[in-house]
């Protein structure tokens, strides 16, 4: 796995990706703040946001959040085995849950399991004001967002509230996904957020019996459409059995299976996000 010795020397370069960022944090204590977007849900988004956000922490030694801006599907809980409600500290704010050295916070620890969320707008950006700027999050290197598919008012309003340093794309190499992919990242760049990248989920499937990769749902999508809208691929996660049961049991790939293919793919992505470089040109600045 890759790794980085220190952190010190990391924190000693730090530049912010964007021009907008740069005006200081949207969040106290909180340095660069991510979106993880897809243009369309069951691409994998939150899957690839989880898995970065534990790569960060654990291979890289960052002080890493998570929010779950997914209002009505929250998918957080679950995949970081965390159940627990949040406290609230003295100054009423709440305490993040922590698990995999990642400090989370999401809507669903704050209902039942199954409890569906019927909100209209105002009631839903209120709730992700409250889970943002409500939260006692403390220093943090990255603030990883989960963010909810589409491009609609929450996805808007976050991008220019939360003073983004930068946008990842999520999608997997079908046509009609990377069409809504392009949609997404057209939306980030109209509200001046950076695109740090395109990353194709379900790349393929690689048979664990006899080792055939199987381009189950096409072939090169992510790279043409990244070469088109000028954008890099960050990294292709392989289809793994691994992932899916990793996901449901709040058992990250990185951690459950670090030596997988996907695993690796993930660590690699994470790699490239890293907003703390001195040892490479920085080839995400606006």
């Amino acid at each position: 796995m890759l790794r980085i010795a220190s952190r010190a020397a990391l924190l000693a370069g730090r530049r912010c990706y964007s021009a907008a960022a740069k005006g200081g944090p949207s969040i106290a204590g909180v340095g660069d703040i991510i979106a993880v977007a897809s243009g369309k849900g069951g691409v994998g988004k939150s899957t690839t946001a989880v898995n970065i956000s534990v790569a960060l922490a654990k291979e890289f030694q960052l002080k890493v959040g998570l929010l779950d801006a997914d209002i009505y599907g929250p998918s957080i809980p679950t995949m970081m085995n965390l159940h627990a409600k949040p406290e609230v500290n003295e100054d009423m704010k709440m305490i993040p849950v922590e698990n995999h050295g990642v400090r989370c916070m999401s809507i669903g620890f704050l209902v039942d399991k199954d409890a569906p969320i019927v909100w209209r707008g105002p009631m839903v950006m209120s709730a992700l004001e409250k889970m943002t700027r409500g939260v006692a999050w403390g220093d943090l290197d990255i603030l990883v967002v989960d963010m909810p598919p589409g491009t609609g008012d929450a996805q808007l309003s976050m991008s220019q509230r939360l003073r983004l340093s930068g946008a990842l794309i999520v999608s997997t190499p079908q046509d009609i996904a990377l069409i809504d992919a392009r949609r997404g990242a057209n939306m980030f760049r109209k509200v001046q957020v950076p695109i740090l990248g395109l990353v194709e989920n379900m790349s393929c499937f690689k048979c664990p019996k006899c080792g055939e990769k199987s381009y189950i749902f096409g072939e090169g999508g992510a790279q043409r459409t990244a070469e088109d809208m000028d954008m890099k691929l960050l990294g292709e996660i392989p289809l793994e059995i691994d992932i899916r049961t990793g996901s449901d049991e709040g058992n990250p790939i990185v951690i459950s299976s670090p030596g997988s293919a996907s695993a690796q793919a993930y660590v690699h992505v994470a790699e490239k996000l890293m907003p703390f470089s001195q040892n490479r040109e920085r080839t995400y600045m606006s």
